[in-house]
């Protein structure tokens, strides 16, 4: 595709971020502080790593959702407050291997979140399989330079699988029939929130996808596949 097209896509990934990291009313608008590495960065880079940083706080949203609906998940995890069970997913000392998990992540894990015999907290599971998978989709960094590079179909076998995971929340049941995550309410005028995370997830990495396949020249497989399969695509 085209340079402009390149440039469009750039631009409205640019544009999304920006709507998403806009200062409150009131607050100055400051711009980001100039580092000497950036020079070694295309513009593609500092998308990723703008795009990773979104995805990990929506991540971080999304879990903190699910612990509001379901506060019986901290106790399983030992968790005093919903806060240590945030810090323990995402904090800066967040161990290299999410305890209680079997030594489980991505795919493994999020399915852990929905096997009836797993006893521990099926928040961490569930956020913590998606949290590997989207660092393995960007080969384990959030950093990105000239020298790298970024595989787009695996961007797109992401989307999917966000698909899938967020797919798997809403139906998958206990033997008794209840939800093993309690996620969108429709009392009260129906709260959708869990789907709005959802959409912002999946468009986040769709779009990269498009701008790597776009700015080198490489093809997506797209794929077709039920998200009832509840088969995640190997990342």
């Amino acid at each position: 595709m085209g340079v402009s097209r390149r440039l469009f896509l750039l631009c409205s990934a640019s544009a999304l971020a920006a709507c998403q990291l806009r200062p409150a009313p009131g607050q100055p608008v400051q711009a980001r502080d100039f580092e000497i590495e950036s020079i070694a960065k295309t513009d593609g880079d500092m998308v990723a790593e703008i795009n990773i940083r979104l995805s990990l706080e929506y991540l971080r949203e999304l879990a903190r959702k699910l612990y509001v609906r379901n506060p019986n998940q901290l106790l399983r995890g030992r968790h005093k407050t919903r806060q240590a069970a945030l810090g323990a997913l995402f904090g800066p000392h967040r161990p290299a291997r999410y305890p209680g998990l079997y030594g489980r992540r991505s795919a493994a894990a999020i399915n852990l979140a929905f096997d009836e015999n797993f006893p521990g907290d099926r928040v961490a599971a569930f956020v913590e399989g998606m949290r590997t998978m989207l660092m393995d989709a960007y080969g384990g960094k959030q950093r990105f330079y000239v020298i790298d590079t970024i595989d787009p179909q695996k961007l797109h076998y992401l989307a999917r699988n966000f698909e899938i995971a967020f797919w798997k929340l809403g139906h998958d049941r206990e033997p008794d029939g209840r939800p093993y995550l309690l996620s969108n309410s429709l009392i009260a005028g129906g709260n959708l929130s869990f789907e709005r995370l959802a959409g912002k997830l999946i468009v986040l990495q769709d779009q990269m996808a498009q701008v790597v396949a776009d700015s080198t020249n490489r093809h997506i497989k797209n794929v077709i596949q039920s998200v009832a399969s509840t088969v995640f695509f190997p990342i």
